[in-house]
This record gives C-alpha cells, structure tokens and sequence, in this order.
C-alpha cells in the first residue's frame, strides 16, 4: 500500500466518503456520483439489498424476495441480520423513504 502522506486513517477516508454522500441534494447528483464511483454491478447489488430490504420489511419471504429481486440466498441473509441486528440503516432509512412516497402520492 502506498504510503498516505498526509496521515489520513481509513476510517477517516470513510466518514469523508459517508460525509460527501450526505452533500447531495439531489437524485440526479446522487447517480451522477454513484455512476462514477461504482461498476454497474455494484449499482446494481446496492440496489438489490436496498429492495430486498423493502420486501422483508414489508413481510415478505426469503423465497418471495429471493424471486422477486433475483438476489442469492447468502446476501439475502445478511440484509436480514442487518434488518434485525445492524445499526438501523434499513429499517430508518426506508421507512423515511417509504413514509415520504406515501405522502407524495397522497397530494
């Protein structure tokens, strides 16, 4: 690994990352932004969990999910294990989501 010459520690990276992410303000920057920070597979992966996420919080199976989302069994799972023991991210974030679209659609 190169050697970092201003000191910065991954962790410190990574909150810049989370910190950057945060400073969108639109859709439209967020996908500009992923499209050039990430493959189309891995776009695609965090959409899968994202979704698979909002099925199992919605009740459903791990079958239903697995074949509405086309998502593998093993992800699957650690979606779940986030959903029920993780730092909350699914469940708030979602719901947030969820709870906004509703009211969009109720106007």
């Amino acid at each position: 690994m190169e050697n970092n010459k201003n000191n910065v520690t991954p962790e410190e990276i990574k909150k810049q990352l989370f910190s950057v992410i945060a400073s969108l303000e639109t859709p439209e920057e967020v996908e500009s932004f992923f499209e050039d920070l990430c493959t189309c597979k891995e776009i695609d992966y965090m959409a899968q969990r994202v979704e698979a996420a909002r099925l199992m919080l919605d009740g459903a199976t791990y079958q239903q999910t697995i074949s509405q989302v086309g998502i593998s069994s093993a992800t699957l799972s650690r979606v779940n294990r986030c959903i029920l023991y993780g730092n909350g991210g699914y469940n708030k974030i979602l719901a947030n989501y969820l709870n906004e679209q509703k009211l969009k659609g109720n106007q």
